[in-house]
């Protein structure tokens, strides 16, 4: 098994929806980006890693500040890896990187294969790619198992049950599903849809499924917990190192949350 593997089937063990947490690499700076990491992993079950991008489509305001703010501290995708690479020195719990394709396809040290190289070499155990349909990964797939990096895409509301079945076939480690159409980003409530949208993605494969974009809260989270194997939180994370708050505080609530 997998550490993600691990990381969900520990979850369902102790009744609980794997708490994923989000934190954009570099922000708001190297030291400080480890730092936070460092307390949301004392409370995680795994975590997002977001390299940072200049043209983040899939991102809320929230997050593409984030990145913003990373990308003017000068981080790059080798600084992701060697974040990455300080952050394993020090868990042994699953990190998987967001990324967008862009960046995997032009980095410079290798192209795709190099880019696979040099994550899992850095201790990643995956991939997350919001804007990569897994039809069009028949390239990088077959590269992430040769490095054996998981890979997860996304599941919207809007796919049809062959594109769901793609999704989870492609996919490894957990399923991605997208709780709401459109951009990353705390709401007020989520859509009554959600519990289908699940049982859509569990009807055609077995892997969990972790929901994301719109988890604004413990209460949120708590309602996602009761249908899915795993809760995303990005920005309200992100929000609250903005606004100086007790993000460990957050992340615990948020944890508590998880538990069924």
């Amino acid at each position: 098994m997998s550490r993600i593997d691990t990381a969900f089937a520990q979850a369902r063990d102790r009744n609980a929806a794997a708490f994923v947490p989000y934190l954009t690499a570099g922000f708001p700076d190297g030291e400080s980006f480890l730092r936070h990491a460092e307390t949301l992993l004392s409370h995680a079950d795994l975590l997002e890693v977001g390299l940072p991008f200049s043209d983040p489509l899939g991102d809320g305001p929230t997050i593409q500040r984030s990145s913003e703010r990373a990308l003017a501290a000068g981080t790059r995708t080798r600084d992701v890896f060697a974040l990455i690479a300080s952050l394993r020195e020090r868990t042994d719990k699953p990190l998987v990187l967001m990324t967008y394709y862009n960046p995997i396809y032009c980095y410079a040290i290798g192209g795709q294969e190099g880019f696979v190289r040099d994550l899992a070499a850095a201790g990643a155990d995956g991939l997350i790619l919001p804007d990569l349909p897994p039809d069009e990964a028949d390239e990088l797939v077959p590269l992430a198992r040769k490095h054996r990096l998981d890979t997860v895409f996304l599941a919207a509301p809007t796919s049809t049950s062959e594109r769901l079945r793609m999704v989870s076939t492609t996919s490894r480690g957990f399923v991605y599903a997208v709780s709401v159409t459109g951009v990353t980003g705390a709401r007020e409530s989520l859509p009554s849809e959600l519990p289908e949208l699940v049982e859509r993605i569990r009807s055609v494969g077995s892997l969990p499924v972790a929901v994301g974009f719109g988890v604004a809260d413990a209460a949120s989270a708590r309602k996602v917990a009761t249908v899915a194997d795993g809760v995303v939180v990005g920005s309200a994370l992100i929000r609250a190192i903005e606004e100086e708050a007790d993000v460990g505080a957050l992340a615990a609530e948020l944890s508590a949350a998880c538990r069924r």
